[in-house]
């Protein structure tokens, strides 16, 4: 069995090592017109050293890696030497060896190439000859540049990385550069392969997160060490490190597709591991601080509408959100914790993520079977909440939806926040229960109903009318109640009376009159919409 070679392409100079194949396509092997007569096949093998050897026991003197270069001297006429001697070199893992033809042998032995493709190990003979020690020396100084820029390129990588956690920068900063030197997506999991972080061509990523499930389930399909390559339809170039410290272990990252050398990809993911275990012992992160991160990016997202649903689909199936064929529920809870809203999830076995969107409002998404109610899930949801308010949108059945969705529990959200007329809501608002305070919340930035809460209210809003703006605040929400608005001010009927009188004069109004009073009472809703 032979193989025929073509020049050599130029070498990475950040490869460590030399495969085989690469080794035979130097030109001054070249020269002596290799010829592979076994294990053509095997010729990606690394090549950790070359090794000029005579002696039949050679193999007692290797370590595995080496490319034997030999005349078989000591070996022509005795069969059972030739045999023996591969079967040596086949033991002790080395990456092929090269007979050089003479007088020794004129042509390949049939004996020798026989065992070699038995053991599946690479054996070549060059047809013109030439001094060994040329190509040892030349190999050598190749391997030895190449494992100094490997190194080099370690160092360089993790002083970029300390000097970014040193600097306090975040995780995805972190994640940037070791895409930036890798070349190819690099993806952050947990332990049940939830995709926690990404980095890299942001088409690149989205191609492996489209496929995330499959990918996942083969790069996983088996249990290297430290770091290893994924199996199965992953492919080379698939390479990962584990998280953790202390005997925990607590996560992933993975080099999705790398296409430098695999030693070199598997020092940058080790590389890639320490920092990002360095930088969630100094930021005093977790794991799950890390999915809650994941999940505040979708969210915030989805809910932005500045990324199309459709395109942000892969990174919630990534995430563990199931999407196929589900009903969605969009809800967004006031002063709400996202470590407690996804215990309560996971208490009551809903699918869904939660992540705080804006200062006090977390949003939460569920994903629900089509035959679940939505209505009675939502609300068993809201029970286990204590002193929030739950703002839900109706379900979505399409993921298109669920962006208008989010937008619309978040109007909810916004219309019942620190209004007295809260603790009269029931324990799930939807749009429905908001009524005027609604309408206005929705409208809040539009001019004319700003130049409207500023004319009705300018008497009030000169800075010495505030004492005098809460009570109307108070007595508008209140319906009008003279009582109940003195006791919650602590004053007495008659210094109350002085103060809305204080306030028609200021205002131009008289407050027993419904129109007038609803007027004022808009404008106030409006002001304090926009204020907020």
């Amino acid at each position: 069995m032979s193989a025929t070679l073509e020049p050599l392409e130029p070498l990475e100079s950040s490869e460590p090592a030399l495969s085989v194949r690469q080794v035979l396509m130097l030109e001054r092997v070249l020269a002596g017109e290799p010829e592979v007569v076994a294990g053509a096949g095997q010729l990606d093998r690394a090549v950790r050293w070359v090794h000029v050897a005579e002696a039949a026991d050679v193999g007692v003197m290797l370590s595995g890696g080496e490319m034997v270069l030999t005349t078989g001297v000591l070996l022509a006429g005795d069969d059972g030497k030739q045999a023996e001697y591969i079967q040596s070199l086949h033991r002790a893992e080395a990456a092929a060896v090269v007979l050089g033809l003479g007088r020794a042998f004129p042509s390949a032995p049939d004996v020798m190439r026989r065992a070699a493709e038995r053991c599946g190990l690479p054996m070549v003979v060059l047809h013109r000859p030439f001094p060994f020690a040329e190509l040892t020396e030349e190999v050598q100084a190749r391997l030895v540049r190449r494992k100094f820029a490997a190194v080099s390129m370690s160092e360089a990588v993790r002083t970029a990385l300390t000097g970014l956690i040193t600097a306090g920068a975040p995780l995805q900063h972190l994640l940037d550069e070791i895409a930036h030197h890798s070349g190819c997506p690099v993806v952050v999991t947990n332990l049940a392969h939830r995709v926690l972080a990404t980095a890299g061509e942001r088409s690149a990523v989205d191609d492996v997160l489209r496929d995330w499930e499959r990918i996942a389930r083969q790069a996983w399909g088996h249990r290297p060490g430290r770091s290893g390559t994924g199996g199965g339809g992953a492919g080379d170039g698939w390479i990962r490190a584990e998280l953790g410290g202390r005997g925990e272990r607590w996560g992933q990252i993975m080099l999705c597709g790398y296409r430098g050398d695999t030693a070199t990809g598997r020092l940058l993911a080790d590389r890639a591991a320490e920092s990002l275990v360095l930088h969630r012992m100094l930021g005093g992160t977790s794991a799950h601080t890390w999915e809650e991160q994941s999940a505040q990016s979708l969210l915030t997202d989805l809910a932005s509408g500045v990324v199309p649903a459709r395109q942000l689909l892969p990174r919630a199936r990534a995430a563990g959100l199931p999407v196929n064929r589900r009903t969605f529920v969009p809800l967004v809870v006031r002063d709400g914790d996202p470590a407690e809203l996804d215990r309560v999830l996971r208490l009551l076995g809903l699918p869904g993520i939660a992540a705080e969107l804006t200062d006090g409002a977390t949003a939460v998404l569920l994903s629900l079977a089509r035959d679940q109610d939505a209505a009675v899930l939502t609300a068993n949801f809201a029970a286990r909440l204590t002193r929030t308010v739950v703002a839900a949108a109706d379900p979505r059945t399409s993921w298109d939806d669920v962006p208008a969705g989010l937008r619309e529990a978040q109007h909810v959200a916004d219309a019942v926040a620190d209004s007295a007329a809260a603790r009269a809501l029931p324990p799930v608002v939807r749009l429905r229960d908001v009524h005027l305070r609604g309408l206005i919340r929705l409208l809040r930035d539009d001019p004319h109903v700003q130049s409207f809460a500023e004319r009705e209210l300018d008497g009030l809003l000169c800075g010495t009318g505030d004492d005098l703006l809460a009570v109307l605040r108070t007595y508008l929400a209140t319906g009008r109640n003279k009582s109940r608005t003195a006791q919650l001010h602590h004053v007495s009927r008659p210094a109350l009376y002085r103060r809305l009188e204080a306030i028609q004069g200021r205002l131009g109004v008289d407050l027993d009159d419904f129109e007038q009073a609803a007027s004022v009472h808009i404008a106030l809703l409006a002001h304090d919409a926009q204020q907020r």
